[in-house]
C-alpha cells in the first residue's frame, strides 16, 4: 500500500466519526498551545523585567546603605570619584530622594521618587532628557530650585500643555521646570519610571531632606567591560572609608551591579520558563491518553474491517501503519490547530504580561504531538495488526 493510500485510509478513518475526531484533536489542541503561550508568558515576563533592568544602566553600580547610621557621607562620595584608586570610574552621583506632593494651577500629583542628584545622574541611570535640557554643575553648587520631570509627571500635570518654563510647588517650595525625560519602559510590577522628578542634589536637601547622609550612590563604570573592575576599586576605597562596628558581622553598604542583576535574571527566567512549559505538557500527555481511548474504541468498532482486509490479503504491517497514520494525524491536526490558537492568544495581555513567542517552542509542541500519536497510538495499532482474520470475521 502506497504513501497516499494510507493517508487516504487515515482520512476516511477520522471522518467516519467527526465528533469522537474533534474531541480528540481539541485534547491536543489544549495541550499544544498551553505549552507554547504559558512558555511565550513566561518569555514575555523575564523581557520585561530585563527591559527595566537595562533601563537602569548596565555600566551602573548602586551603593545603599545596609544598616543605620551616616555611611553615605559626602566624603566618602568624593573619594570613590578618585583618578588613581579607581580609574575606571567615569562618574559618580550621590542620590537623595522623598516622596513628594507637586502642584501646579491647583492639580496635585504625588511622586514616590522626587530625586536630588547631580547632572551626571542623567547619563548613569539612562534618563536622558526629551525636551528641554539638565540642570548643570552650577544649578547644583547655587542650589537652583529646577527640576526635570517623567513622562507621567508631565501629562499629569501639564496636559496638553507645554511643562518647560512652568513653575511648580514642590511640598510648598517653588520650582521651575526646565526639562522633559523621555519616554521609559516599565515591566509589570515596578514602581512606573516615568513617574519622578529630578532635582539639583542642594536644592532638595534644602527643601525636602536634610543635609544628612544620602540614600545611595550612583557609579558609572567607564565602559560595560569595566563594571567588575570599577566594582573593586569602589569596595576597596569603601573598606577603607567606612568603618564596621566590632560587634557587626556583615558590612554596612552594599553594591548592586546592574549586569549581574541581569545574568541573575535571565538564569531565573529560564529556569521559571521551562518550569511552566513542562506544567503545560502534562496537559499534552493527558491529550495522549484520549488518543488511546479513542483509537481502542475505533479499533473495536472496525474489527470486521480488519478482518476482511486480512482476509484479503492485507499483511500485519498495512493494518499497524494505517492505524498509527491515522492516530498521528489527529495529533498532528490537533497540534496544529493549537499553534493557530497560540499565535492569536499572543497579541493578548496575559496575566499583565504580553506573551512573546518562542519559535521554538512552536516546533517542540509539533514534534511532541506527533511523538505522542505514534507512542500512545500504537498501543490500539499493534492491537489491530494482531487480531486473526476468523476472530475478527466472526465479531458482533
Amino acid at each position: 500500500m502506497s504513501f497516499f493510500e494510507v493517508l487516504r485510509f487515515a482520512v476516511r478513518g477520522i471522518g467516519a466519526n467527526k465528533l469522537r475526531s474533534g474531541l480528540t484533536m481539541l485534547g491536543i489542541l489544549i495541550g499544544v498551545a498551553a505549552v507554547i503561550l504559558l512558555v511565550a508568558v513566561g518569555n514575555g515576563s523575564a523581557r520585561q523585567v530585563a527591559d527595566r533592568i537595562e533601563a537602569l544602566g548596565t555600566r551602573t553600580l548602586t551603593v545603599q546603605g545596609a544598616g543605620s547610621g551616616d555611611v553615605l557621607t559626602p566624603p566618602v562620595a568624593q573619594a570613590l570619584h578618585d583618578p588613581v584608586l579607581a580609574p575606571d570610574v567615569a562618574s559618580v552621583s550621590p542620590v537623595v530622594s522623598a516622596q513628594a506632593t507637586l502642584t501646579y494651577e491647583g492639580t496635585d500629583h504625588a511622586v514616590q521618587q522626587f530625586v536630588g542628584s547631580y547632572p551626571s545622574y542623567f547619563g548613569a541611570s539612562n534618563s536622558p532628557v526629551g525636551t528641554g535640557t539638565a540642570f548643570t554643575d552650577d544649578d547644583v553648587t547655587q542650589g537652583r530650585r529646577v527640576v526635570v520631570i517623567g513622562r507621567t509627571v508631565a501629562d499629569e500635570l501639564f496636559p496638553g500643555v507645554e511643562p518647560v518654563g512652568k513653575e511648580i510647588t514642590v511640598n510648598g517650595a517653588l520650582f521651575t521646570v526646565v526639562g522633559v525625560l523621555d519616554q521609559k519602559s516599565s515591566a509589570s510590577g515596578f514602581l512606573d519610571a516615568n513617574d519622578l522628578a529630578i532635582a539639583p542634589l542642594t536644592a532638595v536637601q534644602q527643601t525636602l531632606t536634610g543635609y544628612g547622609a544620602f540614600n545611595s550612590i550612583v557609579v558609572e563604570a567607564s565602559s560595560s567591560e569595566k563594571v567588575t573592575d570599577a566594582q573593586s576599586q569602589v569596595t576597596t576605597i569603601l573598606s577603607q572609608r567606612v568603618q564596621v562596628p566590632a560587634n557587626s558581622t556583615t558590612q554596612p553598604y552594599r553594591i548592586q551591579n546592574a549586569s549581574q542583576l541581569l545574568e541573575t535574571q535571565s538564569q531565573t527566567a529560564d529556569t521559571f520558563t521551562t518550569l511552566l512549559g513542562a506544567v503545560a505538557g502534562i496537559s499534552l500527555l493527558v491529550g495522549g491518553i484520549g488518543i488511546t481511548n479513542i483509537m481502542l474504541v475505533t479499533v473495536t468498532e472496525r474489527t470486521r474491517e480488519i478482518g476482511i482486509r486480512k482476509a484479503l490479503g492485507a499483511p500485519r504491517r498495512v493494518i499497524l501503519t494505517q492505524f498509527l497514520a491515522e492516530a498521528t494525524m489527529l495529533s498532528l491536526l490537533g497540534g496544529g490547530l493549537g499553534v493557530a490558537a497560540a499565535l492569536v492568544g499572543s497579541h493578548f495581555t496575559i496575566v499583565g504580561v504580553r506573551p512573546v513567542i518562542v519559535p521554538s517552542s512552536i516546533a517542540l509542541a509539533l514534534c511532541v504531538s506527533v511523538a505522542i500519536g505514534l507512542f500512545f497510538g500504537s498501543v490500539p495499532a499493534n492491537r489491530a495488526a494482531r487480531l486473526r482474520p476468523i476472530d475478527a470475521l466472526r465479531y458482533e
